[in-house]
């Protein structure tokens, strides 16, 4: 796979992991984000993350990219994959809570009609 189209992701070679000479479709945060994603998939039937805990695990992220673009600092990709599956986290985690809230949200209208 070299291409995906519905994903927003700059796609740098010197920002992506390589595997048997051919560049992933994605780079190494956007990489880490969706393993991220992956991994809170079956942690979602065990257990709730709490909202700051979610807010928590996506300052990483923002701290390794605002550094990189504003404090002349250049990260590496282990660090940008591994802050990514913290903001991977994160984001659905907070996606979680307010899907759980929708829902109450309509449960209670419900019960009003």
């Amino acid at each position: 796979m070299t291409k995906l189209e519905f994903v927003d992701c700059h796609r740098l070679p010197e920002r992506s992991f390589f595997f048997k000479g051919k560049q992933f479709p994605l780079c190494a945060r956007c990489t880490g984000i969706y393993v991220g994603y992956a991994i809170f998939i079956p942690i979602i039937f065990f257990i709730k993350i709490n909202i700051f805990f979610a807010l928590l695990a996506i300052m990483p992220t923002t701290i390794d990219g605002l550094t990189q673009a504003y404090c002349n600092r250049e990260s590496n990709n282990i660090l940008r994959f591994i802050t990514g599956i913290f903001a991977g986290l994160g984001l659905a985690g907070i996606s979680d809570f307010i899907a759980y809230y929708i829902v109450v949200s309509f449960k209670f209208l419900y019960h009003l009609l």
